[in-house]
């Protein structure tokens, strides 16, 4: 564990790394911190040809440090019954490679870092869902956390309020994946794949994800055998995820999102609000994403947060281009009232 890890300075960048490029883009890009895991269920983006081997851990740890970056190792999933050994193992490897924090959802998990690696700085996860000052009071009192990732449904007052309530940090989500599903622990492909994001690391697993092209050039993208969305012959067909779906119903025949429609969160614009609330870190999401992505994003981030620490105004019209659909919001933030 790197106990020489600064944390004190607000406007922290924390920004995604699905593989060991990715995190380098990242940190030459001026992440503050990066965050990644492993090629295991143990975190919550368990695709093929994404994350991290040990040695690869340790290498990028040592990439980072020698810029000043930080590395953040993700065990933010849930050990099912009986296999909590891969998670410790996942621990263990973590302080011997020299990461800076952990972001755990389990307290089984959160237990075995404190009491094991005592030196060791915990993040509480969004997937943990903790969203109330008592939720989170516990989790620092009985596990040590530092600092809490709060779900993506609550108003800048309401953080404002819970920031004078709690003993840790706040980091918030920015920009990226829109991902209100029970804040972080959907289960809804479970039903269809028999595997889920908060269990098995994994949101409509790529095994089960197929695109057929109908007669007329329209597009159907299907997970395990179900239609989840149909695209027009000049639309780009998007990856099937339920909670992204469109579907008819008796009183919407012409299909609608029941879930949530393709759209990023993008609060560019609310970062000095956010830094006033007393929000420590901003979140980036995207692991999945390309190092073009990442490059594009984390740049455009870093000068923002520059910009509001140098008193000027943050300018973020570029990355309307990267968000989903090319659709953005700034969700609940601003308004409880976005759909």
């Amino acid at each position: 564990m790197n106990e020489t890890s600064d944390f004190s300075a607000a406007g922290e960048l924390v920004c995604p790394a699905g593989t060991p490029a990715a995190l380098r883009t990242a940190v030459d890009a001026g992440a503050d911190s990066v965050y990644c895991g492993f090629r295991n269920a143990t975190n919550a983006r368990n695709f093929p040809g994404l994350n991290f081997t040990a040695e690869e851990l340790e290498a990028s740890v040592a990439y980072a440090h020698a810029r000043g970056a930080r590395v953040l190792l993700a065990l933010n999933t849930y050990p099912p019954a009986g296999k909590v050994g891969l998670w410790r193992d996942a621990a263990d490897i973590g302080v011997r490679a020299g990461v800076d924090a952990f972001i755990v959802a389990d307290m089984g998990v959160a237990h075995y870092i404190a009491e094991t690696h005592p030196g060791a700085r915990l993040h509480l996860s969004v997937q943990a869902a903790a969203s109330s000052p008592e939720a989170i009071r516990y989790y620092c009192q009985h596990f040590g956390v530092r600092r809490v990732v709060l779900p993506r449904i609550l108003t800048i007052p309401e953080i404002r309020e819970i920031k004078r309530e709690i003993p840790c940090e706040i980091e918030t989500f920015v920009f990226g994946n829109h991902g209100l599903m029970v804040e972080g622990r959907c289960s809804l492909t479970n039903w269809l794949t028999g595997q889920s994001t908060n269990m098995d690391g994994v949101c409509s697993p790529a095994s089960d994800v197929t695109y057929e092209r109908e007669a007329d050039g329209s597009m159907r993208s299907c997970l395990a055998g179900f239609t989840i969305d149909a695209f027009g012959p000049e639309e780009n067909a998007g990856y099937p995820t339920i909670c992204k779906g469109r579907y008819v119903a008796p009183h919407r025949p012409e299909g609608y999102y029941a879930f949530e429609e393709p759209v990023s969160l993008n609060l560019g614009r609310l970062l000095p609000e956010l830094m006033a609330a007393g929000v420590h870190a901003f979140k980036i999401e995207g692991r999945q994403r390309s190092k073009s992505y990442v490059r594009s994003v984390v740049s455009n981030f870093r000068r923002a947060v520059d910009d509001i620490r140098a008193g000027a105004e943050p300018n973020l019209a570029d990355l309307v281009a990267l968000t989903e659909g090319q659709k953005e919001t700034q969700g609940a933030f601003k308004s409880k009232k976005w759909r």
